[in-house]
């Protein structure tokens, strides 16, 4: 793959990417939970009891553990006859429509779309470490394949100087020395390629990795990318501090600590409320005027109806005081880190921007060393033809260059990897 078809791949495919946008489509479908407030609630209930139904003006507290039914309108019993059962019947259809809620749902809502910019700032940081592991994975199969070419090539000059040696040897002309200690940097050189082609490998298996392919190994096609020029270290500063989205996922949490702070503190706002209720009942007990209903209350035929609006105000409530402080605390927090963030991200740029610096100034020694090992390589080849340069400095020379070129290669990746660094810092692309 190319660098462009790599990253476009990996943006569809890299399970970092689609496990961020998961999270996304989830804290968007729990921002949806407030708002749905606002929608009717329709209620259906059927109920069929039995038990005593002696009633009194006795008065009692709701209990959420202890369901206590309504006995109303029978007479009062002390008696024998007070522990005789008798059945009740209830359906009923209700229906509840939210009026006017003070900005209670406004602010549950804003905490939840609050944290849904949470959700799209990590996301993106997903997205820009994954630009950057993909393109600092290619540069590096570049890298090991001009490391392998470098050791293929001095492998192929030695093979040459090894037949030389040999010749010389056979004729009488060169001492038998000079025969062994080609045969020695011939295993040197081949025992370099081979850890050459292991690290091809691995540097193609990183990378399929890094894209997310199916295949055990995947190999980068086309050129490094250009090094393009850097923008000023001012501006990259501010693009850092501004742009980068761990410093901008800070922000959007402190925020929704906020927006949650606001969401606690508005529960003790008042409500206002639409109630109807459709309902259908019978009792069977003696009631204290007029008759037992047709079915001793096993059959709910009696109908009523009713219409009301609710208004309820939750005056003084310690626990929500408790959990607003406590928010409006873990918001303190919040936004002390945002400073943390920015003043971690401002270094991380002036260290990426001077690793880009160091790499491109030794890209001209490094290229300027090659020339000159080659320059030395051709002229201790030439002497060694003419039987003017022994062994030993032929297999010196060659190491030279070859230790030069994979300079070189490592030099091209440093300054390929660096740039990568720096965009990744300042949220290049973003």
């Amino acid at each position: 793959m190319t660098l462009d078809e790599a990253l476009a791949y990996a943006r569809t495919h890299q399970p970092s990417v689609v496990a961020a946008r998961a999270r996304i489509e989830a804290a968007v479908a729990d921002a949806g939970v407030p708002r749905s407030q606002w929608a009717p609630n329709v209620g259906v209930t059927a109920q069929l009891l039995g038990g005593t139904a002696s009633n009194t003006t006795a008065s009692y507290f709701s209990s959420p553990v202890v369901d206590i039914p309504r006995i109303g309108g029978t007479r009062a019993a002390s008696n024998a006859r007070a522990w005789t059962p008798s059945a009740s019947s209830f359906v009923g259809v209700g229906v509840g429509q939210e009026l006017f809620d003070f900005g209670r749902i406004a602010a549950q809502t804003a905490a939840a779309d609050a944290l849904v910019e949470v959700e799209r700032e990590r996301a993106q940081r997903t997205n820009l470490d994954l630009v950057l592991a993909v393109r600092e994975s290619f540069c590096a199969v570049h890298a090991a394949r001009s490391v392998l070419a470098a050791a293929d090539a001095a492998l192929a000059r030695t093979r040459a100087h090894r037949e030389l040696a040999r010749a010389g040897v056979e004729s009488g002309l060169r001492p038998p020395i000079e025969l062994t200690r080609a045969e020695a940097d011939l295993g040197r050189f081949r025992l370099a390629k081979l850890r050459a082609e292991n690290g091809l490998l691995v540097a193609q298996t990183v990378f399929a990795a890094t894209v997310g392919v199916e295949d055990a190994a995947l190999d980068a096609a086309g050129e490094l990318p250009a090094d393009e020029e850097t923008v000023p270290l001012a501006d990259a500063l501010a693009r850092g501090t501004e742009r980068d989205p761990i410093v901008r996922e800070t922000i959007a949490r402190a925020r929704f600590e906020h927006e949650r702070t606001q969401a606690i503190r508005a529960e003790a706002r008042p409500d206002l409320s639409l109630s109807a209720t459709l309902s259908g009942r019978a009792g069977g007990a003696t009631p204290s005027s007029g008759d037992v209903p047709t079915g001793n209350g096993f059959v709910p035929y009696v109908p009523n109806w009713d219409v009301g609006v609710v208004l309820t105000w939750p005056l003084y409530d310690a626990t929500v005081n408790a959990r607003a402080d406590a928010s409006r605390a873990r918001e303190g927090a919040a936004r002390a880190l945002v400073d943390v963030a920015r003043k971690e991200q401002s270094a991380i740029v002036q260290r990426a921007y001077l690793a880009v610096r160091v790499a491109r100034v030794a890209l001209p020694a490094l290229t300027g060393a090659l020339e000159a090992a080659v320059a030395n390589q051709v002229q201790a080849d030439a002497r060694f033809q003419k039987g003017l340069a022994t062994a030993i400095e032929v297999a010196d020379a060659e190491g030279l260059r070859t230790e030069a070129e994979i300079q070189l290669a490592l030099g091209r990746f440093e300054v390929a990897r660096a740039r990568a660094r720096l965009s990744r810092a300042i949220a290049e692309g973003s």
